[in-house]
């Protein structure tokens, strides 16, 4: 082979070595809406910065990248980190929901178990049956240190709820008997105090967290291929779903935990609505652009449906101040999520200014803000039925 032949073959590698990486560049630009499938266009309104049929590894790294879903991805995937986080804090937090400091013992004790309370503090104090004798239990609470002994007589998932403060061991003064009947309250309230079941609040946390990664995994990977859409929109759908269903067990639970009639029946209404809404919506049909409005209407009756519990917690409970603080939290959820449906379905702001919203601002973005805004006030909502639930039991 002469000189001149490998040099021009050389060259015609080079040059196709530059073409290849041309060829590259051009697939992986984002494109406009026209120039779309069929498949991925939903929203006219957003003209532009579209990902198209990527590979999957160029799909994945453009997490990191700028597009019209760049948004839409991380403002759901913060909100599963924040939702993960809350879930492990409440699960630690779980023996000490209940805020002592508001605790009428009189009526706590009506609900104690007297018997083992006594148990366990003639374990833990001997000289409590001689209570006259102040210098010896003074003593005591110095040389046998009281606090560890407690520790010792309490059910293992009590004993780490507290903590040994000096003063209380060694020292005197109101500031150190106001701190030893904190630790002494803090000790005793889980012996009188059973707390009660927190399944309806941790399906609900798990029913949040899975919408929010769903939807996530959704805006990333749905530009693949059309299977791939097709199974992320209905993993979206589903996600949609369970965080609706889910939403109302805390309520209808904790509100109607005495009444297993009207308990089964309301939420064994809003699982089957939310079954049959996940069946519906795996009709190749119900992604269309020209179901949107279906869609949207579809959820939001699902939350309507709510709407019949809460009046009837508010009739049965109208005297309880928990009850008329759940419901605020509740309507303001309530608004969240409805104002997020109307701004999907409505396509508002985008539908104002064509192209102007394209990276950020449009309605699927506030949409997403929206939805986690709403589920963070239920779970604040939680909090307060389970301290409720926890005081006051059947």
């Amino acid at each position: 082979m002469s000189s001149e032949t490998m040099e021009n073959s050389g060259t015609s590698l080079v040059k196709g070595s530059k073409r290849q990486r041309l060829w590259k560049k051009v697939k992986y630009q984002l494109v406009e809406y026209h120039m779309l499938p069929g498949y991925l266009r939903d929203n006219e309104y957003i003209v532009g910065h579209y990902r198209s049929e990527w590979p999957l590894k160029q799909v994945l790294l453009s997490i990191f990248s700028i597009h019209n879903e760049t948004l839409n991805v991380w403002t759901h995937l913060i909100g599963f980190f924040l939702f993960l986080s809350l879930t492990i804090y409440t699960a630690m937090k779980i023996p000490k929901v209940v805020d002592l400091h508001t605790l009428h013992f009189p009526d706590v004790l009506k609900k104690a178990d007297l018997h083992k309370l006594q148990e366990e503090l003639l374990t833990s104090l001997p000289s409590l049956p001689n209570l006259p004798d102040l210098h010896r239990l003074r003593e005591e609470l110095k040389t046998w240190h009281i606090l560890e002994l407690f520790y010792n007589c309490l059910p293992e998932r009590f004993s780490h709820a507290n903590h040994t403060d000096v003063c209380v061991l060694m020292g005197t003064g109101r500031q150190c008997e106001r701190s030893m009947k904190e630790d002494v309250a803090n000790i005793i309230a889980p012996l009188m105090l059973t707390p009660i079941t927190r399944w309806p609040f941790f399906a609900f946390l798990g029913g949040a967290m899975f919408c929010l990664l769903a939807s996530s995994t959704c805006h990333l990977l749905s530009c693949h291929s059309e299977r791939v859409s097709y199974i992320m929109l209905r993993l979206d759908y589903a996600g949609i779903a369970a965080l609706i269903s889910t939403s109302f067990y805390p309520p209808v639970y904790y509100s109607f935990m005495c009444n297993p009639f009207f308990c089964n029946l309301y939420m064994g209404f809003i699982t089957l609505l939310g079954i049959t809404t996940i069946m519906v919506s795996l009709l190749p049909v119900f992604q269309t652009p020209g179901f949107r409005s279906i869609r949207a209407s579809l959820f939001f009756g699902m939350g309507l449906s709510g709407v019949l519990p809460i009046m009837h917690k508010l009739v049965m409970f109208w005297d309880q101040p928990e009850a008329l603080h759940t419901t605020g939290y509740e309507i303001l959820m309530g608004a969240l999520y409805g104002i997020g449906a109307l701004v999907y379905a409505t396509r508002i702001p985008e539908r104002w200014m064509p192209g102007k919203f394209d990276i950020a601002g449009h309605s699927h973005q506030l949409f997403h803000v929206l939805v986690v805004a709403g589920a963070y006030t239920h779970y604040r909502a939680g909090l307060v039925y389970l301290k409720w639930r926890d005081l006051e039991g059947c």
